[in-house]
């Protein structure tokens, strides 16, 4: 299943997509999964997985969100200001 790929390697692939405007949280995550290709699993379940680890980044304070994330296209990340 998911063991070639760690949470930490998921994370850096979504903040490499990441910038400090806003962006779609669909776009995030598709672009994510593109990022990391063969390295998932071919099936939607990652595409919850990938969501996931941006709700872990939103907590941890690593992105910040604009929108309920759970509503992918309707909802915006970003990384903070580094000011």
């Amino acid at each position: 299943m998911m063991n070639a790929l760690s949470n930490s390697q998921i994370d850096e692939a979504i903040l490499s997509v990441t910038g400090t405007s806003w962006r779609k949280v669909a776009r995030v995550i598709v672009m994510t999964g593109e990022i990391l290709g063969d390295k998932l699993p071919k099936d939607e379940a990652v595409l919850d997985l990938i969501a996931d680890r941006i709700g872990a980044l939103i907590h941890d304070g690593r992105l910040l969100a604009q929108g309920d994330i759970k509503k992918w296209r309707r909802s915006e990340v970003r990384k903070p200001d580094s000011n």
